[in-house]
């Protein structure tokens, strides 16, 4: 069981890493800087650049984002490594690791994050925002769900 939540985490996240990655290649090649293209009711194609976090947060701070990335990412690891054994735990910390390297990737190499998925009234954003954004909902589920299930103590 241990091992295949390994490659069940790994499966998740090396599948989120390629959408991400290809998704934002797309839109890099094929999408106007700047240019909005609605493609459904509420939903719009945009092509836009991310120097920041989320909301534009530490905008041009690519080392200092990337160092908390990476202490955030061992966190997840080492509390991946001790509780693996908990239902569907690989899930979110694939999706979490995903998320994060698709957009660690992204900074490192252009010096910003691709967006281009917006809703009204939202900052645009990608693949990886949305599964950073699972990711975190569902560890809550599953840490929720496993201390739900743990036997009380008086």
């Amino acid at each position: 069981m241990p091992r295949s939540a390994w490659s069940r985490a790994g499966l998740v996240l090396a599948a989120v890493l390629v959408l991400d990655q290809v998704t934002k290649a797309l839109v890099r090649r094929g999408v106007e800087l700047g240019s909005e293209d609605a493609v459904f009711p509420l939903v719009k194609i945009v092509h836009s650049r991310n120097r920041g976090v989320a909301f534009g947060a530490f905008e041009d701070q690519t080392a200092l984002v990337v160092l908390v990335i990476a202490i955030a990412i061992g966190a997840l690891v080492a509390y991946f490594a001790t509780h693996r054994d908990r239902p569907l735990v690989w899930l979110p910390v694939g999706l979490l690791a995903g998320g994060a390297l698709g957009n660690v990737i992204d900074r490192v190499r252009e010096g910003f994050v691709t967006d281009f998925i917006k809703l009204p009234s939202w900052p645009a954003f990608n693949i990886a925002d949305m599964a950073i954004t699972f990711g975190v909902l569902a560890l809550v589920l599953v840490v929720e769900r496993s201390d739900a299930r743990a036997p009380k103590h008086a």
